[in-house]
């Protein structure tokens, strides 16, 4: 795979230059080495250690190629990335425990203070990948949305759409999401919304669709009222042919009504279970509605989904949150050669990887 144009992350790149964003320590080391004239050729070598999927590799090669260099007398930036011999795996490949995903040789002085963020880049982005690609490997083939951009800053949905989009999510939720592959952020007529109208999730659902019919496929969230099963119906009739699917929401400390009257254990009806899609499902086919979806979401992982594909529950797509971005993904830097000679902390000797590729 082609790696993105380095321009594509719109990188902060003077703040990265003068080590904004970098540990006090990185930035000291730069500043002893150049006051005394030193220009130590290093070899460079990142790792991490889980099984995983490589991700954030371009933006690290991003953060190398544009903020490697040093600061002259006069205020200039003289550039450092055509000093540098970068060799690197590929955005999306998978990695094994302690595998090199990246190595950087040549005068450390250039690149020292660049160590923080392109760690950071790779923790991030590989954590997002491989969460990614557990839930859709759970949802053995179904369609899984990417709904985390709610759940954190900002300023991290390109990268993290880009890693849940090559780990395999077929959707984001903004366009920001969507930016460096193509995409764009959807969406369903949102609880917000139906508040708006009064509650009437009916009413908000036919101006949501006299404005977006045709344009996007249309889905309704039908939980405002804690009655899936009447609302999806109900939301079905009026909207017809317009309507794509509808969503299941409900929180987990609320029982739908579809189940209230159920036996068994309070804790095995909360929230959207199993049985609710069936409900729903069973609902929208005997109204001949069979060609609608239903998408769940509400605190969807890996673990959970399993759990419905384990129970045959009828649901189209899988819309994750914050499961995403849990956990940790954590990479090492180490110095491993000296001018071309061993130099190692113990134990974190040189581990070459014939997969890796040089970085032009």
């Amino acid at each position: 795979m082609a790696r993105l144009d380095p321009a594509a992350f719109e990188l902060p790149v003077d703040r990265l230059r003068d080590g904004w964003y970098t540990d006090a320590y990185f930035n000291h080391a730069k500043a002893v080495l150049e006051a005394e004239g030193l220009h130590p050729r290093v070899l460079m070598q990142v790792f991490q250690r889980h099984d995983a999927i490589l991700g954030g590799i371009d933006e690290a090669i991003a953060v190398l190629r544009l903020c490697s260099g040093t600061r002259r007398d006069d205020g200039a930036w003289e550039q450092g990335w055509a000093r540098l011999e970068v060799r690197a795996l590929a955005e999306g490949e998978r990695i094994e425990p302690h595998e090199t995903v990246l190595t950087i040789e040549g005068d450390y002085s250039l690149f020292a203070h660049l160590e923080t963020a392109y760690l950071g880049a790779l923790a991030r982005r590989t954590l997002v990948m491989r969460n990614t690609d557990e839930v859709v490997a759970a949802a053995a083939g179904k369609p899984v949305l990417h709904f985390g951009a709610r759940h954190d800053h900002w300023l991290v949905q390109p990268g993290d759409g880009l890693a849940t989009h090559l780990a395999g999510a077929t959707a984001v939720t903004t366009d920001a999401q969507g930016s460096l592959w193509g995409g764009r952020g959807i969406g369903t007529v949102p609880h917000a919304l139906i508040a708006a109208f009064g509650g009437d999730t009916v009413a908000a659902a036919r101006a949501f669709a006299r404005r977006y019919a045709g344009s996007i496929e249309i889905t309704v969230l039908v939980d405002f009222e804690n009655d899936s099963v009447a609302t999806a119906l109900a939301v079905a009739d009026a909207l017809g042919d317009e309507l794509w699917g509808v969503r299941l929401d409900t929180a987990g400390s609320l029982v739908d009504r579809a189940l209230a009257d159920e036996p068994g254990p309070r804790s095995e009806r909360v929230g959207v279970t199993p049985e609710l899609v069936r409900r729903v499902r069973a609902g929208l086919d005997d109204a001949g509605h069979g060609r609608l979806r239903i998408v769940v979401s509400g605190g969807f992982n890996a673990e959970r989904i399993r759990a419905f594909e384990d129970a045959g529950a009828p649901v189209d797509a899988y819309g994750v949150g914050s499961a995403m971005r849990r956990g940790e993904n954590d990479y090492t830097a180490d110095v491993v050669k000296l001018e071309g000679r061993p130099c190692a902390k113990v134990g974190r000797e040189e581990r070459p990887n014939e997969r890796l590729r040089p970085v032009t």
